[in-house]
C-alpha cells in the first residue's frame, strides 16, 4: 500500500532511470507488478460476473430468448442505435439525446475493428469497462486500507443488486471505471489524470456533476494553500469540460440552453424533486405489498444511506465522502428514481 509519505510527487519525483536505456524494461516490470498485485481482485470479480452472466444466460434459453438481446434490452437499444447510426436529432419526444456520447462512440470504434456483432461488441466494451471499474475500487480499497479491503470492493462491485447491467450494453461500468479511477487520482495528487478522467466521466453520464464538483473542491483547496504549482489550476479547468461540452451541444441542437434537461423531464419524465417522489414511493412500498424489484431498491437505498452515514463516522477522505454524499443526493432527489432501478431488475 502507497501512503502519503511514500507516494511520489506528480511530475516531481519521476522515475529517473526513464531517460536511460532501460527505462521500457523498468516500466513493463512495474506494470507486470501492478497487474500482479491486482489480480486477485480482477480474478474475483471476473468470477462472480461469468457466473452472473450464466444465471442471465440459463434463464434466457428457458424462457426463449437470446441472451446477447436480454442483455442489450431498455437503455442497451438506445446505445446501440446512437453507435450504430448517431443521435436521432431531436426527431421524437423521448429523444436519444438524454444519453450521454462516451460509451456508444467506444463501441462505434470497437465496431470497427471487432470480429463480432455491434451487439455483442457492446457487451464486451460495458464488461471491459466494468472490470476497469473493479480494479479502480480495488486500487481505492488498496491505497486507504489494504490489499484485502481492495479485494472485497472488487467482488461487492460485482454482486450488488442490479449488478447485471455491469455484464449489459450500458454506460454504468465505464463510468464507475472514470470515477473510480478520477478519485484514486485524487488521493495520489496526480492532478492532471484526475481532470482528464473527469473530463471523460463527463462525457459518459449526467452524474458526473458530482465527480466535477470534488475535483473542482479539491483543486481549490490545493491552490489556496500553493500546493503542485499549475496542476491543481488545469485539472479544475479540465474536469467539468465533457460535461459542459455535451450540454452545450444539445442546447444548440435543440435550440435553448436547457435542451438536455428539457429532454429528461419532457421526454422521460426525469427531473429533481429534492426527494419527494423517492419519500413517497418509499412509503408506499413498505405500507403495502410490493413487487420484489421495489424492496430491493428500496432496500439498497436505505442501506446505501446508513452506509454514507457510517463512513462520515468513520473520517474517509473527504473527496471520497463528498462525492458520495453528492451522488447520493442528486440521485435519491431525482423522480423516476424507482422506475429506472425497477426496469432493469427485470432483466435478469
Amino acid at each position: 500500500m502507497v501512503t502519503t509519505e511514500e507516494r511520489p510527487r506528480p511530475g516531481r519525483d519521476a522515475d529517473t532511470s526513464a531517460a536511460g536505456p532501460g527505462s521500457r524494461t523498468v516500466l513493463g516490470r512495474r506494470l507486470v507488478a501492478v497487474v500482479r498485485h491486482a489480480l486477485p481482485a480482477l480474478a474475483a470479480y471476473t468470477a462472480v460476473r461469468v457466473f452472473g452472466v450464466l444465471v442471465v444466460y440459463v434463464w434466457a434459453r428457458n424462457a426463449g430468448e437470446s441472451p446477447a438481446s436480454v442483455l442489450s434490452k431498455n437503455d442497451g437499444l438506445y446505445y446501440l442505435s446512437i453507435a450504430r447510426v448517431g443521435y436521432d436529432g431531436y426527431a421524437r419526444v423521448q429523444s436519444d439525446m438524454a444519453f450521454f456520447p462516451l460509451y456508444p462512440g467506444l463501441v462505434a470504434v470497437a465496431d470497427v475493428v471487432s470480429p463480432f456483432g455491434l451487439r455483442e461488441t457492446a457487451l464486451l466494451v460495458g464488461s471491459a469497462a466494468s472490470l476497469a471499474a473493479a480494479w479502480g475500487l480495488f486500487a481505492l480499497g488498496n491505497h486507504l486500507h489494504g490489499r484485502s479491503v481492495g479485494v472485497l470492493l472488487a467482488v461487492l462491485w460485482g454482486v450488488l443488486p442490479h449488478a447485471v447491467v455491469e455484464s449489459m450494453s450500458y454506460s454504468e461500468g465505464l463510468f464507475t471505471a472514470l470515477a473510480a479511477w478520477t478519485l484514486y487520482a485524487l488521493l495520489r495528487e496526480r492532478w492532471l489524470t484526475a481532470g482528464a478522467l473527469c473530463l471523460l466521466a463527463g462525457l459518459a453520464r449526467p452524474t458526473a456533476s458530482a465527480l466535477i464538483a470534488v475535483v473542482g473542491l479539491a483543486a481549490l483547496v490545493a491552490v489556496v494553500r500553493r500546493r503542485d504549482g499549475w496542476r491543481p489550476w488545469a485539472a479544475g479547468a479540465l474536469a467539468p469540460l465533457g460535461w459542459l461540452g455535451y450540454l452545450a451541444w444539445v442546447g444548440r441542437q435543440t435550440g435553448r440552453a436547457d435542451g438536455w434537461f428539457h429532454i429528461q423531464e419532457a421526454g422521460w419524465g426525469s427531473s429533481f424533486d429534492f426527494g419527494v417522489f423517492f419519500v413517497q414511493r418509499g412509503r408506499e412500498v413498505l405500507a403495502a405489498p410490493s413487487g420484489l424489484q421495489l424492496y430491493v431498491v428500496t432496500g439498497v437505498c436505505l442501506v446505501a444511506i446508513m452506509l454514507f452515514v457510517l463512513s462520515v463516522l468513520d473520517r474517509q477522505p473527504w473527496q471520497l465522502l463528498l462525492y458520495a454524499g453528492l451522488l447520493l443526493a442528486t440521485t435519491l432527489g431525482a423522480a423516476g428514481y424507482y422506475h429506472s432501478k425497477r426496469s432493469r431488475g427485470m432483466v435478469g
